[in-house]
């Protein structure tokens, strides 16, 4: 039998990868759902193209354009934020892979775990803000957590040469994105273009500039602490600017191991849908004599203060982690809608940890309402400033 497969977030860049990687992979895998936010006219064609029984629009004012878009192909349509977690309950899916961008991946996320379901997982959002509690459903459900993310997933693969006592410490590798080399001073006045200019990856703009600011990284360094239970202090970040080697492991013995590819998606996508086989496939294979060199270097903690944000939330846990992704969220939009300088983004972030008052073995109501509080910070302190300048 088929392996049938929902994508929630299906017309983002990861989603329209794993469409590519299962086209690639034959009938053994069945596109059975797809959902997006609010890209009805692509959402649309991914639905004629591959027939799944399921599409779904989260944005509830796109439901009747996206109806008529895909009458007569025999599918029914659900819509709403509700639709990403019915499209993620449905008993006939196997594998959910979840592209949905922030923290609307949460509630979708949990219900795939507590289903059972094999959760292929590249949004860090998730396991950012409920790591312990998505983890707990998966253990007591049965369901697999597959990290898609490059990095995780280069771990992933990686601890299976050896024991999880063994291991001495994880090196997540990032590309340094587009300002690597920049000091404190520079990002004084840094423009939307130059932080959208990422030299490797082509992302979307909320992960774009996550990646200028390393807040992706340091969003990885939490996500990693509950995919491989592992404390924050055997964490590191190197920087490896071509994007070869996607990370390490380093064991007690002193071997470190590594996993290297080209800087293709798909390949992760693949993986994660495929395991624990490993397939043929559309990605290209790597051939080390064209790279010819590999290199390396610590980041600059001093200008990327959100790496050293991480360790102290991941070491703090508790709501700390759902507000410090819910205030770059909300920093981020208004950076993006012009609001904000690029800047400022760390600092609101660092300002509204240092308002919070952490809770440890918070319920996930708790969690929720750490995040929006969080929005309704960060969006009263821009207000608060505007007011100001203008007296």
């Amino acid at each position: 039998m088929s392996k049938r497969i929902a994508i929630l977030g299906s017309t983002g860049s990861i989603g329209q990868s794993a469409l590519r990687v299962i086209s690639g992979l034959g009938a053994e895998y069945e596109v059975f759902a797809l959902s997006a936010h609010r890209n009805v006219e692509l959402l649309a064609e991914q639905a004629e193209r591959f027939r799944p029984k399921f599409v779904g629009v989260a944005d509830v004012d796109c439901a009747k354009q996206l109806e008529k878009s895909v009458r007569g192909l025999g599918m029914e349509v659900l819509a709403g934020p509700e639709s990403l977690r019915q499209i993620a309950e449905l008993e006939q899916v196997d594998i959910v892979l979840s592209a949905v961008v922030g923290a609307a991946g949460l509630g979708p996320a949990l219900a795939a775990a507590r289903r059972g379901k094999r959760l292929a997982i590249a949004n860090k959002e998730p396991l950012v803000i409920a790591g312990r509690q998505l983890t707990e459903a998966a253990k007591a459900s049965g369901a697999t957590i597959l990290p898609v993310d490059s990095e995780h997933s280069a771990i992933f693969q990686v601890l299976h040469c050896g024991r999880r006592q063994d291991v001495s410490k994880i090196i997540l590798t990032s590309s340094g994105g587009p300002l690597r080399g920049a000091r404190v001073d520079d990002l004084q006045n840094v423009t939307l273009e130059q932080a959208m200019a990422h030299p490797v990856w082509d992302m979307g703009p909320k992960i774009t500039v996550d990646s200028a600011t390393m807040m992706n990284k340091a969003l990885e360094i939490i996500e990693a602490r509950w995919l491989f239970d592992i404390p924050v202090d055997k964490i590191e970040v190197l920087i490896h600017p071509e994007s070869i080697v996607h990370s390490l492991v380093e064991f007690v013995d002193g071997s470190m191991v590594a996993q290297l590819g080209e800087p293709d998606m798909c390949l992760p996508i693949q993986y994660a849908l495929t395991y624990p086989k490993r397939v043929n496939g559309i990605s290209k294979h790597l051939k080390l004599e064209d790279i010819g060199r590999l290199t390396f270097e610590k980041p600059n903690m001093e200008t990327f203060r959100a790496l050293s944000l991480a360790y102290e939330v991941g070491g703090t846990g508790g709501t700390a982690a759902a507000v410090f992704n819910a205030a770059n969220e909300a920093a981020v939009e208004e950076f993006l809608a012009g609001e904000i300088r690029f800047v400022e983004i760390i600092e609101l972030v660092e300002r509204c940890l240092n308002k919070h008052d952490a809770k440890m073995d918070a319920t996930l109501e708790e969690l929720l309402e750490a995040d929006a509080w969080a929005r309704r910070e960060i969006k009263g302190s821009i207000k608060r400033r505007t007011k100001s300048l203008k007296r």
